[in-house]
């Protein structure tokens, strides 16, 4: 099946409006799995749906949820999710946040009692379009081993940053803490495929390559070991402390069966470049760009993202018919 960007998002608001999710709601989180799927992220696209529709029916989180957006200080804004979903909060967020950026050169918006279940550079691509330099993180349940300790308290815990740039779309990076994030290991359990060595543990603290083992009460570890261990701390303070949302190890989510998100926080910093390099910056980017790819960089982050997006808007997105088959499932249930 072969769908075009808007024709997929309706269908994914559909489903979770037949799940219990508001349609105002719905269209904003559907238009974020949507974006995953067609820019070939397929690990936070349609593969997470069935984890939303799980949620949703567990009653863990709220789809009808109304976020609390609150103006905190001349940079800073708060917002209380509801137990929501945060692309929802940030969206009721958007419109004071830039209010704040444009007026004082740096703002923060902090997000908490909120579900994230997807990729991160969709928070931050428009900001980025509209010239500001954006970083974002969210924290998540229990699922990494850190330090040399014996249980998990950390979560893989993603970031992403995003650069403007003059002469082309945004440059963003976005990764977990983790070797792997956790939706690539749940693409492995789906696919029937086994992990590299040094990805995960057992329940048992043994190394694994079984995705299975690894999500059946097992553990991920982080990249860069120690590195990657004190980011996934960074993460948990600002997203989690500084937020006034939940830790990774306050997780309630085992009273739901059927949970699969983490009600946490978010945590998203915007700077306007203008303030500081004036028209400058624009000069500077492209300049640091040329050189990294005149180093032989043949790929920085988000071209294949790109190129797959370019793709799929000439041709469309392609979706398995067995895919499609479960989600008009879905529609039914």
């Amino acid at each position: 099946m072969i769908f075009t960007e808007d024709a997929l998002t309706a269908l994914i608001a559909r489903v979770l409006t037949r799940q219990g999710m508001s349609e105002h709601n719905a269209r904003i989180v559907a238009a974020s799995v949507m974006a995953a799927e067609r820019d070939g992220a397929h690990s936070h696209g349609l593969l997470r749906l069935e984890g939303y529709i799980s949620t949703l029916r567990s009653g863990w989180a709220d789809g009808g949820a109304i976020p609390l957006v609150t103006d905190a200080a001349p940079s800073l804004v708060r917002t209380d999710a509801a137990n929501g979903f945060a692309q929802v909060a940030l969206a009721a967020s958007d419109a004071l946040l830039r209010q704040k950026v444009q007026a004082t050169g740096l703002a923060a918006v902090c997000i908490h009692d909120s579900h994230h279940f997807a990729a991160l550079w969709p928070d931050i691509e428009p900001f980025a379009a509209s010239g500001f330099i954006a970083l974002t993180m969210v924290n998540a349940r229990s699922r990494l081993v850190v330090w040399g300790a014996q249980r998990k308290v950390l979560g893989t815990n993603p970031m992403a940053f995003a650069i403007p740039r003059r002469d082309g779309p945004p440059m963003i990076w976005d990764q977990a803490s983790s070797r792997w994030a956790q939706g690539e290991v749940l693409l492995a359990r789906r696919t029937g495929n086994a992990v590299p060595a040094g990805i995960g543990l057992d329940a048992d603290g043994q190394p694994t390559t079984d995705p299975a083992a690894i999500l059946d009460g097992g553990a991920v570890l982080p990249f860069g070991e120690h590195k990657g261990a004190s980011i996934a701390l960074m993460i948990e303070v600002l997203a989690a402390a500084f937020t006034g949302g939940r830790f990774g190890f306050e997780d309630r989510s085992s009273a739901f069966p059927g949970a699969q998100t983490s009600n946490a926080g978010q945590f998203l910093l915007l700077a306007d470049p203008a303030r500081t390099a004036g028209s400058a910056f624009g000069d500077r980017i492209e300049a640091l760009i040329a050189q990294l790819r005149g180093a032989g960089s043949e790929r920085l982050p988000s071209d294949i993202r790109y190129a797959k997006r370019e793709r799929a808007r000439q041709h469309g997105i392609e979706i398995s018919d067995r895919v499609h088959a479960q989600i008009l499932q879905f529609l039914k249930e």
